[in-house]
């Protein structure tokens, strides 16, 4: 089968979830079938992107947007329903490319990664498609505005009500739907949203795997950490939640790492916290830290950096909303906290009963292999797009 794969970003570096997903996605799918990835692009391109992308698929096409249209398009947009997740990234000379593209390919299944991507394709009715909507956007964005200050609430609600509108609308265009989670799934508000088929993320058990390498740091957090549900996570570690724990354990040392700090990270690095900023192997990270505590509070789907720090057999503490997608078993497999007060008491717990903190972390790695290896989750992904191919 040709498979046309339409992404918002270059996948590459592996430093967001929908680039690490898109890109072990078509990684196991390239072993049966050709693909042409096609990449819009705002950024600079990393220098071993191109090598690194053409390893995994057949053909590769980056089509740049220029930052001119994409304010342009934004300005405009205040007079539409669409979301400004979706009129950022599309531009018309862009379409022209991507349809002379696909003519010239003559896919038999059209995958896009996101909703932002989806009017591209959307009219494409000679070819079968899927669209993954990986997370539901309109309850992130609704979750970012609880907390989100007096001026910019309305905004982001507004933003919420063009999401769940769009996310609703562009369900008919297309024959398949994927999505990480059960719980993202519910949030979409579709009649037949149960039709949705969930895909989770998974782990390459071959790349992250434990380690007896000296454990440095007691607590780790990682992931993009201008990512707002991050940056959101860190501040309640650090302000919050370390205080507690330093009454108790007055040495304890955190380590934050990950892709693109904002300030207001970088400024929280003192004695006791360590910001890294982007790491060429984030497995040191996970390596050298003895727990890896996730107290999400925003954002929505599978938490690629959960998946990384069980395959690692690091104890984990985490929030419901995180755990919700993951499915682990709390006071077996992970710990589950639901205020500062009870991150504070299980990361001590963890810290100071090493024979229960191993057996966490064990049964942790356990649950992430069998459940989320990318093999068996792309399999799924596969199945869904042969069977649409062949009623074709």
């Amino acid at each position: 089968m040709k498979i046309f794969v339409l992404v918002s970003r270059v996948p590459y570096p592996l430093e967001k979830g929908d680039k690490l997903r898109i890109f072990h996605q078509v990684k196991e799918l390239s072993k049966k079938h050709t693909i042409h990835l096609c990449c819009l692009n705002t950024e600079k391109v990393h220098p071993a992107a191109q090598k690194k992308l053409n390893k995994i698929c057949a053909e590769l096409s980056i089509i740049p947007l220029k930052k001119i249209n994409v304010y342009w398009n934004l300005i405009l947009n205040l007079f539409s329903d669409n979301p400004f997740q979706v009129a950022y990234f599309f531009q018309r000379n862009a379409s022209v490319k991507i349809n002379k593209l696909i003519n010239a390919y003559a896919p038999d299944h059209i995958y896009t990664q996101l909703i932002r991507t989806s009017e591209y394709v959307k009219n494409r009715h000679d070819i079968p498609k899927t669209i993954d909507y990986m997370d539901t956007f309109s309850k992130g964005m609704d979750r970012r505005a609880e907390s989100a200050s007096f001026f910019i609430k309305p905004i982001i609600r507004s933003e919420a009500r063009r999401l769940t509108r769009y996310e609703n609308l562009i369900y008919e265009y297309f024959e398949n739907h994927t999505i990480i989670s059960k719980q993202d799934r519910d949030f979409i508000w579709h009649q037949q949203r149960k039709k949705i088929e969930i895909i989770p993320n998974g782990i390459d058990s071959g790349f992250f795997h434990p380690s007896d390498k000296i454990k440095e740091f007691d607590i780790l957090f990682t992931g993009n950490m201008s990512y707002i549900p991050n940056v959101d996570s860190v501040e309640y570690l650090i302000e919050e939640i370390l205080p507690l724990i330093k009454k108790e354990l007055p040495g304890v040392k955190v380590l934050i790492a990950g892709a693109s700090p904002v300030k207001k990270i970088k400024n929280m690095a003192d004695e006791s916290v360590f910001v890294t900023g982007w790491m060429e192997d984030i497995r040191e990270a996970y390596w050298s830290s003895k727990v890896f505590v996730a107290p999400l509070r925003l954002g929505s789907g599978l938490q690629n950096k959960l998946l990384e720090a069980m395959a690692t057999q690091k104890p984990c503490v985490t929030s419901p909303l995180a755990n919700n997608a993951l499915g682990a078993i709390n006071n077996k497999s992970i710990l589950i906290a639901e205020n500062a007060t009870e991150f504070a008491d299980k990361i001590i717990y963890l810290l100071k009963n090493k024979t229960e903190a191993k057996e966490i972390a064990v049964k942790g790695y356990n649950h992430v292999i069998k459940n989320f290896i990318w093999k068996s989750t792309t399999d799924k992904l596969e199945k869904l797009m042969l069977k649409s191919s062949v009623n074709n």
